[in-house]
């Protein structure tokens, strides 16, 4: 049985925000205007911290990306007092929207902030609406909504894995969310953390892989590469 994940090497990340970009695309991410930033009801999957240390004339600019992190273990599922959020058999933590009663249980029990709840009904200024992606649900007011690892294009690999009579290949997965397509630098690879021939499960297996918050015993499905020493780079 396949289980998704996802390495993120920050030391080719150049903080350009095209996964976020990307990611509000793909997945019919509501509209955020001035007056909804300003309250924090903005909602973005995919978020790109970025930190500056040092002082001109040689600052250094470090980031990271942040989706949900897809726990093994993961506490927004265990707080959802109706189901509305399950583990799925492929590792996606997801998300049934027409169950969701609002009550925010699994917003406040995810220890990396990547849950959003729908504070407002989705608009989209013209024409922007003309754009939304037929494949992903519009989310309505009052539900919490959160990174998928673009499921619908997961769901449509397995399809055509299944019509061409083969098991998913480890070339199909590698760009297949909407984030890692995009990326320029290749920063974002993702594939079947089982598979220890998989690209990913290499990537998660090196040095450098590190997890956020490992020791909470979430154990994240998305891991990182640590960046190299500033010296070695130069």
């Amino acid at each position: 049985m396949s289980r998704f994940g996802m390495v993120i090497d920050l030391d080719v990340c150049a903080g350009c925000q095209c996964c976020t970009a990307a990611c509000r695309m793909e997945n019919n991410i509501p509209f955020a205007g001035p007056e909804e930033g300003a309250q924090g009801r903005s909602i973005s999957w995919m978020q790109v911290l970025s930190i500056v240390e040092g002082e001109y004339p040689r600052p250094r600019a470090r980031f990271l990306p942040l989706p949900c992190m897809h726990c093994e273990n993961p506490p927004c599922v265990k707080v959802c007092p109706v189901g509305a959020t399950y583990k799925s058999e492929d590792g996606i933590t997801a998300q049934i929207y027409a169950r969701c009663i609002g009550c925010r249980y699994c917003t406040t029990a995810c220890p990396y902030t990547r849950r959003f709840f729908n504070w407002f009904a989705p608009r989209w200024p013209p024409p922007m609406e003309e754009m939304l992606n037929p494949d992903v649900s519009v989310r309505p007011k009052g539900v919490v909504e959160k990174c998928t690892f673009c499921a619908q294009r997961v769901r449509r690999a397995k399809e055509e894995a299944r019509r061409e009579e083969r098991a998913l290949r480890d070339e199909d997965l590698l760009r297949l969310p909407a984030c890692a397509e995009t990326c320029p630098t290749e920063a974002i690879t993702f594939g079947d953390l089982e598979d220890p021939a998989s690209t990913v499960a290499k990537l998660a297996r090196s040095p450098r892989a590190f997890r956020l918050y490992d020791d909470l015993g979430t154990h994240p499905q998305v891991y990182y590469l640590s960046e190299t020493l500033w010296d070695e780079r130069r």
